[in-house]
């Protein structure tokens, strides 16, 4: 696929905002939330994109030691936004900004390859429906940690990217909580707020078939783009276009 595809999926269009709406006012303001097994950084190149467009952008560091703490992490950032956001979250990241996009400065959601729990589900709830790819293989430690294995990382998680990317994303990744994957949403922000969706069509993480089911069920506008579950790293340009759309979109 050269160029992403967007497609509307789901018989629900996104919910409407009324005149008084915060995302009535024009969206200038961006909040990138990362997922397991990673950091904050993988968000440069999308970052580079939106700040090369004149957005503000903040990029949360989940601490990954329960969602609990992701989600303060994310409050955190948010709190200190000067208007409406557009709150964008990669993987386990969708089930933060879930819980977190509630805030009443958040306009719009994106969710980039990424879990959106229903209320009362957890991240890895999210699995009973269609399993993971074979080569997603977390090691989970003695004190409830867990890394990706080493050997199947790269055909899991980064199969796009080059040796030395996968390698390096490989050797620096950040364990989570496994208890931050079974917590249960207590809000569902994709029920009262516009959404976006960015399916990898590669993903070795989460099936496609599962991003797509996901997309529908929320309702959101949805783009196809070939790529691995770390789209956002080796296709910064086609999310940021995504994220610009729903500032746009959120804004009408």
């Amino acid at each position: 696929m050269d160029h992403p595809l967007e497609v509307t999926l789901g018989a629900a269009p996104a919910p409407s905002v009324s005149s008084t709406d915060v995302s009535a006012k024009p969206i200038r303001n961006i909040v990138l939330v990362h997922g397991a097994f990673a950091d904050g950084t993988g968000w440069r190149g999308v970052y580079d994109e939106l700040t090369g467009r004149g957005y503000k952008v903040s990029v949360v560091q989940n601490p990954l030691t329960s969602f609990e703490d992701d989600v303060a992490a994310t409050r955190r950032v948010l709190a200190r936004q000067d208007g409406p956001v557009i709150l964008v979250g990669h993987s386990y990241g969708g089930s933060i900004i879930t819980e977190a996009g509630e805030d009443p400065n958040v306009a719009g959601l994106v969710y980039v390859a990424a879990f959106a729990p229903e209320i009362g589900y957890s991240t890895l709830d999210q699995y009973a429906q269609i399993p993971p790819p074979p080569n997603f293989q977390p090691d989970v430690q003695p004190d409830g940690f867990a890394f990706l294995n080493h050997s199947t990382f790269k055909a899991g998680f980064a199969g796009d990217t080059s040796e030395a990317d996968g390698g390096f994303l490989r050797d620096s990744q950040v364990p989570i909580a496994m208890k931050a994957l079974e917590a249960k949403v207590t809000v569902a922000a994709w029920r009262s707020k516009p959404c976006w969706y960015v399916v990898a069509t590669e993903d070795g993480a989460i099936a496609p078939e599962l991003l797509r089911s996901t997309a529908e069920r929320i309702g959101a506008t949805t783009t196809e783009v070939a790529g691995s579950h770390v789209l956002f790293l080796t296709q910064p340009k086609a999310v940021a276009d995504v994220i610009e759309q729903a500032a746009q979109g959120a804004a009408r």
